[in-house]
């Protein structure tokens, strides 16, 4: 009976739009949340402050810096396993097929910061956010692909889930490089320490994950108090996980990388999407969407991301770097240039890091990301329902 029931809950979780559609959801009841008479309990209960540690060890956040800091540390842990597996094994591995996902992803990072700083040119204390517009929310952005089912060819999937991949490869670097505070030279001395530590039970192929755990949760303390953002610590973390290609029997990258899939999937980045995506729309009119945050975010994510991708691949493929994937056309390939303009879960989180010292400006990011990622899965998805048809 019990097998019964949960059949169709454990169909439900296998689907790939699965993830996408439960991250729309969590967006879509902090959107009612926040404009109900629930709201002030809402942001009232995000600003609530958690101590969590032993006596003087430990820290005491705000529960949405534990959600942004931490479950997040553990979203770009996921991340980075699959980075580093897709380089050491996968699409990535191979040049000649890396080349068309790296050159578009590139694309779609420069052109849409171009759209966002043109927008905000002149402006000192909006121009920071010149990174929102540059990611790929890759779980969204395959959720809607998989929608259209055996209509997409593979090749399309394997194209967006690599550019998707680059695009985070690149968000971290610009985390790690654009958006930290003041640094503290203790901390970072005791983040190398960690990572040192880290690569010699790499290159010992210790297969058991607690030492890596135990080392890294130190190593996640140092680097919050370092004022590198504290994702960054499951970033290192995740590049020392062994994963001998030759190891046919036993990979802890790719155990963990199955372990904690379905948790970031199903939990993580639905908690974040919840906590981010609330905003007050009291007194929104069009012309808010004019103001210069969310103008830019929206311009670059809509507009930026798909004559970024397509552009860039363009160029790419006739010039002969890269090949155009199988069994597709322009048309298929321009509607997956457009899905890459769902930046929402990444585009919150940069934007977060953007204006964290700016908090008057971060309900115009929302806005910009929710608007930007809403026509982008709109548009995209008709022009690849369109493309199916023509095939």
């Amino acid at each position: 009976m019990i097998n019964y029931i949960s059949k169709p809950f454990k169909w439900f979780f296998k689907l790939e739009a699965a993830s996408g559609l439960i991250l729309l959801i969590a967006a879509i009841l902090a959107l009612i949340i926040s404009n109900s008479n629930f709201s002030d309990l809402y942001f009232h209960s995000l600003e609530k402050y958690l101590f969590i540690g032993i006596n003087e060890f430990g820290l005491k956040l705000s529960v949405h810096h534990w959600i942004n800091d931490a479950l997040m540390a553990i979203f770009f842990f996921f991340v980075t396993l699959e980075i580093k597996r897709e380089f050491l094994q996968g699409e990535l591995s191979n040049l000649k097929q890396a080349l068309l996902p790296i050159i578009a992803a590139i694309g779609g990072m420069v052109i849409p910061a171009l759209f966002y700083v043109v927008i905000n040119y002149g402006n000192a204390e909006t121009i920071n956010g010149w990174a929102i517009p540059s990611a790929t929310d890759i779980a969204f952005s395959l959720g809607i692909l998989s929608l259209l089912g055996s209509r997409v060819p593979i090749s399309l999937k394997v194209f967006l889930t690599a550019l998707a991949i680059i695009d985070d490869l690149g968000a971290i670097l610009i985390i790690a490089f654009f958006y930290s505070g003041d640094l503290s030279i203790m901390n970072l001395g005791l983040i190398l320490l960690s990572f040192i530590i880290l690569l010699i039970l790499n290159k010992f192929s210790v297969k058991i994950f607690t030492p890596y755990l135990i080392i890294g949760l130190f190593m996640w303390y140092f680097t919050y108090k370092s004022g590198v953002h504290a994702t960054i610590a499951g970033v290192l973390l995740a590049s020392t996980i062994p994963h001998r290609v030759k190891d046919k029997d036993f990979s802890l990258l790719v155990k963990l990388e199955h372990a904690i899939s379905p948790y970031v999937a199903f939990l993580i980045m639905p908690i974040f999407a919840f906590a981010n995506a609330g905003v007050s729309l009291s007194g929104l009119t069009f012309n808010t969407l004019l103001n210069p945050v969310p103008l830019g975010i929206l311009l670059g994510l809509f507009f930026g991301k798909q004559i970024g991708v397509l552009f860039f691949s363009y160029i790419s493929i006739k010039l002969k770097f890269a090949d155009m994937p199988n069994n597709s056309n322009w048309l298929s390939i321009y509607g997956v240039s457009i899905l890459t303009g769902i930046g929402f879960t990444m585009s919150l989180f940069v934007g977060n890091l953007a204006f964290a010292n700016d908090l008057q400006y971060i309900d115009g990011v929302k806005i910009g990301v929710l608007t930007g990622s809403l026509l982008s899965t709109v548009f995209g998805y008709l022009l690849l329902l369109i493309s199916s048809k023509k095939r």
